[in-house]
């Protein structure tokens, strides 16, 4: 791989394991509504494209208008207030991270989550570490559209041609290939690995401490 200087991680899947939080803020919302809860499993393969396509797809078929509406705003609320109970970094994350940073790389992390959610999580788990971070806002679009990586590289004072994109969805491949980044994809988040390849992932690795072996650091 070229030489590297910055990495861009992707956050829930990939640095933070927040499916319990979701789950929990999605049968929340669906209870609340009258409306037939999920398991984990289905919250699951629901990730990925932010909240708002989390909760369409977790919604009954054919419920949209007001009362969708209704359902997402009880979800987003109860997440909001709740989106820390049980979410941690995956095991390995944190020794990495401290890793990376006294080998001198610059890091950002992107998320199609809300903005203020995604500050309120690196502040909590990585500031020390990870110099920016980026979540959805009226000024940057939601993955697989380049812009919050390409934001969080402006920040970072990098290139692309610098830079390596960590995931673990096929919304986070096409964001690395919209950023013409090179992504290593993660098979301890949302997704696994025969679904990665088939969705064009060409470096994998199953634990943390794998990475800089991969980047040739």
């Amino acid at each position: 791989m070229k030489h590297i200087t910055t990495i861009i991680f992707d956050l829930d899947g990939t640095l933070l394991d927040t499916l319990h939080d979701l789950a929990a803020a999605v049968n929340h919302a669906l209870a609340s509504h009258g409306l037939p809860l999920r398991s984990e499993t289905e919250v699951r393969s629901f990730l990925g494209n932010g909240i708002r396509s989390l909760v369409e797809r977790a919604v009954p078929d054919g419920l949209t208008g007001e009362q969708f509406e209704q359902v997402f705003e009880t979800f987003r609320t109860y997440y909001m207030e709740h989106c820390q109970d049980r979410t941690q970094p995956y095991e390995g994350i944190m020794p990495l991270i401290r890793q990376l940073h006294e080998r001198g790389l610059k890091m950002g992390i992107v998320s199609n989550k809300v903005d203020a959610a995604v500050q309120e999580l690196n502040d909590r788990f990585f500031k020390t570490y990870i110099e920016t971070a980026v979540g959805e806002s009226p000024t940057v679009r939601r993955k697989p559209c380049p812009d919050a990586v390409l934001a969080a590289l402006r920040r970072l004072g990098s290139s692309p041609k610098e830079a390596v994109y960590v995931g673990d969805s096929e919304v986070d491949l096409a964001t690395a290939e919209n950023a013409g980044l090179p992504c290593v994809s993660v098979l301890w988040g949302f997704r696994d690995h025969d679904f990665l390849l088939a969705h064009g992932a060409t470096r994998c690795i199953a634990r943390p401490e794998e990475l800089p072996a991969v980047l040739g650091l």
